[in-house]
């Protein structure tokens, strides 16, 4: 049993944060900018909640994090009364927030001159993954710490790999958004097809779901798409977050993304039909309007 920290229960963060409690067994203290609802988590799991993130990072071995972008994260950190103020020398903070790969060395660097050790571990599998404990997590940071932050990881966690140094998480995780926004506009227009050509879908997907085509998204969201069911899942404005940081860090590194950035201004239309909290798999919507 460790002493664990988390910081940000968003639909994501709150039942990871349970997860350390009731599956990994460990004593866990939450912060989040709500106090009704860190309070409300540690009644639910009998844990405790804190302040501010200096003081819930206190005396803990791991601090986890879970916040919007790269602003909040570091006001979290290294704000007034942020984590960083509050970390033992020696503990590893393991940010699980989906930011900047800058961001990741930016805090990295901090950390290291105060002692203690820091990962990039952004999370793919949405509400659904968090809620399961199922998530994948793609981590950047140097072996050792990832070694023993591994273990705590996995509480939440049906994956977890170590992808390089500071920063490689953040990356791989650009690369998983990559290839998500062109499957689902890939999907939204296959599906828009088949109706148009007068064709059963469900005996399509159940077809070519078992072939070259098939994928999560196809398995687990194409009924919902073609009843026009959106009210769920991964927000449009947090793909558009994502995509955003996406499309900075290949200005920066020269790679050419042309459906990615196709596909962005795909989702501002949708924001534009009032879909800003759908499904990313609203794409289909955009089509049928």
């Amino acid at each position: 049993m460790a002493k664990v920290a988390f910081i940000g229960l968003g639909v994501m963060g709150y039942p990871m944060a349970g997860h350390l409690k009731n599956r990994g067994g460990h004593e866990v203290t939450v912060y989040n900018r709500s106090a009704a609802k860190a309070e409300r988590w540690a009644a639910e799991f009998n844990g405790a909640s804190r302040p501010t993130p200096a003081e819930c990072a206190k005396d803990a071995d791991f601090v986890f994090s879970c916040v919007g972008n790269d602003d909040d994260l570091r006001a979290v950190t290294t704000g007034p009364d942020g984590a960083f103020h509050g970390v033992k020398a020696g503990a590893i903070f393991i940010d699980n927030t989906t930011a900047s790969a800058e961001v990741a060395r930016e805090l990295a660097a901090v950390a290291s001159d105060k002692g203690f050790g820091f990962l990039d571990a952004p999370v793919s599998g949405g509400q659904a993954g968090a809620e399961n404990g199922a998530l994948t997590v793609m981590v950047g940071g140097d072996q050792a710490t990832f070694d023993k932050a591994k273990p705590i990881i996995e509480s939440y966690a049906k994956m977890v790999g170590r992808m390089g140094d500071v920063g490689a998480g953040q990356l791989t995780k650009m690369v998983n958004q990559i290839c998500i926004a062109g499957l689902v506009q890939g999907l939204s227009e296959g599906l828009h097809f088949g109706m148009k050509a007068g064709l059963d879908i469900a005996a399509v997907v159940d077809v070519i779901s078992k072939g070259a085509a098939g994928s999560w998204q196809m398995e687990n969201r194409y009924k919902t798409m073609v009843q026009g069911q959106y009210e769920h899942g991964f927000a449009v404005d947090w793909m558009r977050k994502d995509l955003s940081i996406v499309l900075d860090e290949a200005r920066r590194n020269g790679a050419s993304l042309p459906v990615a950035a196709l596909v962005d201004q795909f989702y501002a239309e949708v924001q534009k039909m009032g879909g800003n909290r759908w499904d990313t798999s609203s794409l289909l919507a955009r089509l049928e309007k």
